[in-house]
């Protein structure tokens, strides 16, 4: 069996009801973009120099998705493809808030992390288990893509 296969029914072991798996699939990709949001608002002065001063996307949030990447092509290039896709929508939707200027950016990501984290347990709850990450801190990495991996399953792509 391939460890992307075991990680994906480890971690469903513990997401069986079908509201803790909805809980899921808001709060994990909330969850994710909240952390890249955060690590983005990171004062990144030696990210530009070596990114380039003005480029919207020099910043510790992306540096920070270069091993989560490099983490998802170990386990499975195709579904690596679609987590960097992920990755860079999180990636505009951190530059769209500070556009917006609705509010420090890493006001608006804590806010998003804890109301997600709240989801969460809550999900876990209804479920009766406990969260995956509390047995090995890597399902908060698998989580998201177990996500990807139903939706490459629903449109015939393998992973």
């Amino acid at each position: 069996m391939r460890k992307i296969d075991y990680l994906f029914t480890e971690y469903g072991e513990s997401h069986q009801d079908s509201t803790n798996k909805t809980i899921h699939w808001i709060c994990v990709p909330l969850i994710f973009f909240s952390i890249v949001g955060l690590i983005a608002s990171i004062p990144s002065a030696p990210v530009q120099q070596f990114l380039g001063e003005g480029n919207v996307y020099a910043h510790w949030g992306t540096v920070l998705l270069i091993p989560v990447i490099i983490y998802y092509v170990t386990l499975s290039i195709p579904l690596s493809i679609g987590m960097m896709l992920f990755s860079a929508a999180c990636l505009a939707l951190v530059n769209v808030i500070i556009r917006l200027n609705v509010g420090p950016l890493w006001a608006v990501c804590i806010g998003i992390f804890v109301l997600a984290w709240i989801g969460q347990f809550y999900g876990h709850k209804i479920e009766g288990k406990k969260p995956s990450f509390l047995k090995d801190v890597q399902f908060l990495l698998i989580g998201p893509a177990w996500l990807m991996h139903f939706i490459y399953k629903k449109i015939g792509i393998p992973y």
